[in-house]
């Protein structure tokens, strides 16, 4: 079982605590909540807060709420959706991606996916990140689950996996997965644009909607009508929502860069508030390239 954590730069605890931070500045965005009544949300003074969510994010929290509104997520629907348009030959080796990893996508064949991975090892580990703890679990060809965890998931991660992969050998190594964690998490590492390989297990169409999403680009917004049209299935929004939300490698496959054509988020497979940090944590970070 995995019961020790890793070593990490990022604390689990100041995720949380920023979280919670985001999520009350989010839901009193039109009251403009000032930095005292953000840090007594979350129980902290105010200058640890500052310091705290400065280091994090790379602006204040003051910049930050800019990017927590309807109108900025509609903005950037309509700026993603051109960008899309002109790339759409490119994918992930277009301009001005500086934050972005390239991401090689294998789909498991027919025979593999419903063998449920007979013959495969599978080797996981807990870890910390930006966006607090996740589970990472890679094979030979490539990295096939990124959950994020929050409380009792911790507990019952690896049964997790297992229940996915019924016939795969998993092993618990966090060493073996420590190097994948740090490449896919260390913001020095978004210059190195070393290629990180996934190997998923989905149908057809989920595999063709995973796809279309790494052509997303980092702090991009897009829409599930945006994604069924770019698959060349345009009535097939619902559809492709469902395939979103079974997406197996979070983050790496951006399934959190796709709201409500509203400008709401929507939901979230780990979580709506954690869907809102990563929103603003890559918009903030797009803003100081």
């Amino acid at each position: 079982m995995i019961s020790i954590e890793s070593p990490s730069i990022y604390d689990s605890e100041d995720y949380h605590r920023i979280a919670g931070a985001i999520a009350f500045m989010r839901q009193n965005h039109l009251h403009q909540p000032d930095l005292a009544a953000a840090a007594q949300h979350i129980g902290l003074s105010e200058y640890h807060f500052q310091r705290m969510f400065t280091q994090w994010a790379g602006i204040s929290p003051k910049r930050f709420l800019q990017y927590l509104t309807v109108e900025y997520a509609k903005s950037k629907i309509a700026q993603t959706k051109s960008l899309l348009d002109l790339t759409s030959d490119i994918g992930l080796s277009s301009p001005g991606r500086l934050h972005d990893l390239f991401v090689n996508l294998e789909a498991m064949s027919p025979g593999e996916f419903k063998t449920g991975g007979l013959g495969l090892q599978i080797v996981c580990g807990i870890h910390d990140t930006p966006f607090g703890k996740a589970l990472i679990a890679t094979t030979a060809r490539g990295i096939c689950n990124l959950y994020f965890l929050d409380g009792t998931d911790e507990q019952r991660a690896e049964q997790m996996l297992r229940n996915v992969w019924l016939n795969a050998e998993v092993i618990c190594d966090r060493e073996i997965t420590q190097p994948l964690c740090d490449t896919i998490f260390d913001r020095g590492s978004f210059c190195d644009r070393k290629p990180i390989a996934l190997l998923v297990k989905g149908t057809n169409f989920q595999v063709q909607v995973w796809r279309a999403l790494l052509r997303v680009p980092f702090a991009g917004i897009t829409t599930y009508q945006t994604i069924a049209e770019t698959i060349e299935r345009p009535t097939a929004a619902r559809a492709v929502g469902n395939a979103v939300g079974n997406n197996p490698v979070a983050y790496l496959i951006p399934c959190h860069r796709v709201i409500r054509e509203s400008g709401e988020l929507g939901g979230y497979r780990w979580g709506v508030e954690r869907k809102t940090v990563i929103l603003s944590w890559e918009a903030s970070r797009e803003i100081n390239k």
